[in-house]
């Protein structure tokens, strides 16, 4: 605790400095200086304040659910860390290398919606609708530090256990933007809230977060659902008390998937690593060491989804070794029976929406 400080401390002035910058950039799209593009096509953004561990890929997940039976749905990301360039267009055949995790998540998962990647915005808009003009709207994945391009609507993450109320910039802290930016947003989501999450416990983190008059704030969790087998989307498993588990994972927060595994099984061992890493041959060696050490006659290796995509570029290891590799899939809901009230935020501004 007392170096967790210290650290923080020291890192301060660099705090400083990334901070001014910051805020010379906003400033200067403020004013007028810069401009953000606005599009004719209407673009919603979901994105954080803080790096990583909001929850963006299940929230763009519960949109894409929302809108892709009634409109046309394109998604786009930027696809951190793949090793292709440029727009692309992700097609389910794809691996994480070319498209990025979250992306060929999508594109796996909803495969009648157009999932595209692009390192710059206001090049990938135009080329979606160059080569799918019946698109409807485009979902930004992180995209709310990113003011070359002006949704119209902005939906701002922040993680109930950590939220950027509590935080300081990079690098003594995770912001990525002063505090104060979370203006720009029309709707707060507070996600990863605890399950049985009490009204006092919403007045209270509503008033620390205390949202301007033209912002709404909603409050979500996580359900997660049955286990299924890493190569076969189809053969799904029930979570038993008696499982003993090997978590391997590379997601920026662990905190709460472990703590809604824990009580439903034996026991749990992790193998953690930082986000979105793309595992080696040695990480892969490491879980089967890891995992025959286990002393269980019931036991299994459970990973997220998102790593999912990231392990399948080790196929044939997994499958020569019969690793029993179970991906646990989530979805997003909100609480205090507000999702149909988000829902409707959403509808309106597609409805309401002005070329």
């Amino acid at each position: 605790m007392v170096q967790n400080i210290l650290i923080k401390i020291l890192l301060a002035p660099f705090s400083l400095l990334y901070g001014i910058g910051i805020s010379i950039r906003n400033f200067l799209y403020r004013n007028g200086l810069l401009k953000g593009i606005v599009f004719s096509v209407p673009l919603i953004s979901v994105g954080n304040l803080s790096i990583g561990g909001t929850g963006k890929t299940p929230h763009i997940e519960y949109l894409i659910r929302l809108l892709k039976d009634y409109i046309e749905v394109a998604t786009l990301s930027r696809g951190y860390q793949r090793k292709t360039k440029g727009y692309l267009e992700i097609k389910p055949s794809f691996n994480a290398e070319q498209s990025g995790d979250e992306p060929l998540q999508f594109a796996r998962k909803f495969q009648d919606i157009l999932v595209s990647v692009g390192e710059d915005r206001s090049y990938a808009i135009p080329k979606i609708m160059q080569n799918h003009p019946e698109t409807e709207v485009v979902l930004l994945d992180d995209a709310f530090q990113h003011l070359s391009v002006k949704p119209g609507l902005n939906v701002l993450l922040t993680e109930y256990g950590k939220p950027f109320t509590r935080d300081y910039l990079l690098p003594s802290g995770r912001l990525r933007e002063w505090r104060s930016s979370y203006e720009r947003a029309d709707v707060i989501v507070v996600s990863k809230c605890p399950h049985e999450m009490t009204e006092t416990e919403k007045d209270k983190m509503t008033a620390e977060i205390n949202p301007f008059p033209h912002q709404k704030i909603f409050f979500s969790k996580y359900d997660y659902g049955y286990p299924y087998y890493i190569f076969n989307w189809s053969q799904r498993f029930r979570i038993d008390p008696d499982w003993d588990v090997l978590v391997i994972c590379a997601i920026a927060n662990t905190d709460y998937l472990l703590n809604n595994l824990k009580p439903l099984v034996n026991s749990v061992k992790v193998l953690a690593f930082e986000d979105h890493h793309f595992f080696k041959a040695y990480d892969i060696g490491r879980l089967k060491e890891t995992f025959d050490k286990i002393d269980s006659k019931k036991k299994v290796i459970i990973t997220t989804e998102k790593d999912a995509m990231r392990l399948e570029l080790h196929r044939q290891f997994l499958i020569e070794n019969q690793l029993p590799i179970m991906v646990l899939p989530v979805e997003v809901s909100f609480l205090f029976d507000e999702g149909g009230k988000f829902d409707d935020v959403v509808k309106n501004f597609l409805l309401n929406f002005r070329s």
